[in-house]
């Protein structure tokens, strides 16, 4: 039952990216007079299909191949190879016979409406739910902040109880501290109380810099508990036995305070093996040996904690539910890209970082959440925008590519041109599925 409850929550998702992303190109392409032949819900491999439909010029249906969908649109150079149809003379309602700036509107439609569908369901789910944040007074209480390694360079350290920015007593100090109205003036004083001593830290003109720097671990944080969520199959957690609920409390000696200090214990013992003290929900305690990832992990996610009871909730407007929502939207997006990055440079282990269906679907877990699936799914709507925004000929970034190009050089790229771009970008998202899928499998595997 839980994992038809997990694929269940997997297909629903997907099934509302892959239509509505579709649903962009489809809208756009009609609104500017083009015929679009076919609109499937899941890829018709080998002309298998497990519904249709015609309704109009086009053909609508599901097929058998979960792994996105389509849509035709007459006189295009597209994922089908379909080149008769550019043998005889553009006709008024083919793609290839419209103004350049508007095939260009008809291909970012698809990347569009993910990005609004992303926005719209973060934003409403902080004015439903809101938002918590943990009084600085409670964090204070608590052990103070975590600073991490770019804000010791400053004058912060770990343990430190943040009293007040430019004397004005902190309330919410994450909002705070990183407000613009904050980062951005001239003069920047945090006062703070170390070790019982009142002290003033002045930060620097380029704090923003400073901030943005900092990608893996946050400049500064609450000192959050954890323990062990989910762990990733065949993962150095899951060889050395670590369970779900476990709770790291000591690493070769030294004791973890916090989920943060933990990643940088791991980050500095990258590629090593180390003695770690476990305790399990019933406070048994046992000891293990791990074998750290190369990019200082060990495969699990946290269940991070420490303040149950203590958050303060903020309500929204509509207007400020939205504005959150695009903030926190192009965030992820911006995150994204980064990670993707180091996964391009080799500065982060592919096969730790990438998630394909499997891997995905088991974030749904078995038990349906609407906020958790809804959460997800927004998530999951950026992501599939910036993936297909990429300039890979066969994603729709590849055909942005190629208009940009003609739009900027006055002509055309050659059909041949783009046939051939098309065959290779095939080949170069095959060849992802088949390394994605690999991952997961492996990891199924416990390899």
């Amino acid at each position: 039952m839980n994992t038809i409850i997990t694929l269940l929550q997997f297909f629903a998702a997907l099934a509302i990216l892959v239509t509505l992303h579709e649903l962009g190109h489809f809208l756009a392409a009609r609104a500017f007079g083009i015929k679009v032949e076919k609109f499937y819900l899941f890829f018709d491999a080998f002309g298998i299909k497990l519904f249709k439909f015609k309704k109009g010029d086009t053909e609508y249906g599901i097929g058998w191949l979960p792994l996105g969908g389509y849509v035709k649109i007459a006189g295009m150079v597209d994922e089908s190879l379909d080149t008769n149809q550019l043998k005889s003379e553009p006709q008024p309602w083919e793609f290839r016979s419209k103004p350049a700036w508007q095939r260009l509107i008809v291909m970012v439609g698809g990347v569009f409406v993910n990005l609004v569908l992303g926005i719209f369901v973060i934003s409403g789910l902080i004015f439903s739910q809101g938002e918590t944040y943990i009084p600085n007074s409670t964090v204070n209480e608590l052990g103070g902040v975590y600073a991490s390694p770019d804000a010791r360079k400053i004058g912060f350290k770990t343990g430190d109880k943040i009293m007040a920015l430019n004397g004005k007593p902190v309330e919410n100090l994450l909002a705070e501290f990183g407000d613009p109205s904050f980062l951005t003036k001239t003069k920047k004083e945090v006062q703070i109380n170390r070790n019982g001593k009142d002290t003033t830290i002045l930060l620097p003109e380029n704090m923003e810099d400073k901030i943005s720097l900092t990608s893996e671990l946050p400049f500064i944080s609450p000192r959050y508990a954890f323990s062990i969520g989910k762990i990733v199959g065949g993962s150095p957690a899951d060889k050395a036995g670590i369970k779900a609920g476990d709770k790291i409390t000591m690493i070769d000696s030294q004791p973890v305070a916090s989920f943060f200090e933990f990643k940088e214990m791991l980050t500095a013992r990258a590629g090593k093996k180390s003695k770690m003290i476990l305790t399990d929900s019933s406070n048994n305690t046992r000891e293990t040996s791990v074998e750290i990832s190369e990019d200082g992990t060990i495969g699990f996610q946290p269940a991070i904690g420490g303040f149950e009871g203590k958050e303060k909730k903020i309500s929204y407007s509509l207007l400020e539910s939205v504005s959150q929502g695009s903030t926190k939207s192009f965030g992820m997006i911006s995150a994204n890209l980064a990670g993707l990055k180091k996964v391009v440079s080799g500065k982060v282990n592919a096969k730790s970082s990438l998630a394909g269906p499997i891997g995905i679907a088991q974030m749904y877990g078995p038990r349906w959440d609407w906020i958790n699936f809804w959460t997800l799914t927004a998530t999951l709507s950026l992501a599939l925008a910036l993936m297909n925004i990429l300039p890979i000929p066969a994603l729709d970034g590849g055909h942005v590519m190629f208009l940009l190009y003609e739009i900027i050089a006055r002509r055309p790229v050659n059909e041949k041109v783009l046939y051939i771009g098309q065959l290779i970008g095939m080949a170069i998202l095959l060849s992802l599925f088949v390394f994605i899928f690999w991952v997961d499998i492996s990891r199924l595997l416990g390899f």
